[in-house]
């Protein structure tokens, strides 16, 4: 046990996502998802284009906590994929939205099936039962650290 650790886990559990975080980004390169026509990065803006509905380049950088001109190229790559497209934003006649296409819809699902199918390869060796308790448990832990990150702290 290190001399900073109290004995409730979260020096290790803190080690523990620096490991994640690194084996994740070696991951993505890893899914075989064949070519989509964009980098991983551009592609995983799909997901909440999917999930949330049409929106606006600087919505998509709030998202993925990015810079909008990272954004801006990476929506680039995907409109010029037909991965997504550029729409009139009914709020705002002067601005647009990006959308999923039929294609962007084909590619996550592309990318869902690479990543749950690499995901169940690296737990086959798990007891029965104990991915989903993971599971369970990797959810409340983000739902917490959400939770900590919308609440001001003092002395941040």
């Amino acid at each position: 046990m290190r001399e900073t650790d109290s004995g409730d886990g979260i020096p290790q559990i803190a080690d523990e996502l620096v490991r994640f975080h690194r084996l994740m980004a070696r991951a993505k390169g890893m899914l075989n998802v064949g070519d989509l026509g964009a980098e991983m990065s551009a592609l995983m803006l799909l997901f909440p284009l999917r999930y949330r509905g049409p929106m606006r380049a600087t919505d998509l950088a709030e998202i993925k906590q990015a810079d909008p001109s990272t954004i801006s190229r990476q929506v680039a790559q995907l409109v010029k994929a037909g991965l997504a497209r550029r729409e009139a934003d009914p709020g705002d006649g002067r601005a647009s939205r990006l959308a999923i296409t039929d294609a962007g819809l084909v590619a996550v699902e592309r990318l869902e099936e690479a990543r749950q199918t690499w995901l169940r390869e690296a737990l086959s060796h798990w007891p029965p039962g104990q991915a989903a308790t993971f599971a369970g448990l990797f959810s409340e832990f983000n739902s917490s650290v959400e939770a900590s990150l919308a609440t001001p702290r003092e002395n941040a």
